[in-house]
């Protein structure tokens, strides 16, 4: 169980279920916990639930298949040891640096653009 903190509940969620990936507790079939369990488990809404497994989605360690589930990856025990929290956290700084970089270009363009 999740000793709830200030993170969002689904990074909670997805925080413990990494680290649950990590310790190869759902290696023998791949299969992560399905939206319904997650919901009894962590007692969260179906949104936190689907927002968590999305979050594992982003960072490389699930895939799903409609009315399947939610899988792990190839590398998703690797993943999830070496990927904690703070290295989710630089990718998305990474990220939304990069964004900035790319908007700050289309600003420029459009700007060249209304002066020609």
């Amino acid at each position: 169980m999740v000793e709830w903190t200030g993170k969002p509940a689904y990074q909670q969620v997805a925080d413990d279920l990494r680290r649950r990936i990590a310790a190869d507790e759902f290696t023998q079939d791949g299969k992560l916990p399905s939206l319904a369990e997650i919901r009894a488990e962590y007692d969260v809404t179906v949104t936190v639930a689907r927002d968590a497994i999305r979050q594992l989605k982003t960072d490389g360690l699930a895939v799903s298949h409609q009315g399947k589930g939610a899988f792990l990856t190839a590398k998703s025990p690797d993943l999830a040891r070496e990927a904690g929290p703070e290295a989710a956290i630089a990718e998305l700084r990474n990220q939304v640096a990069k964004l900035r970089g790319e908007v700050t270009e289309l600003r420029e363009r459009v700007a060249g653009l209304e002066r020609g």
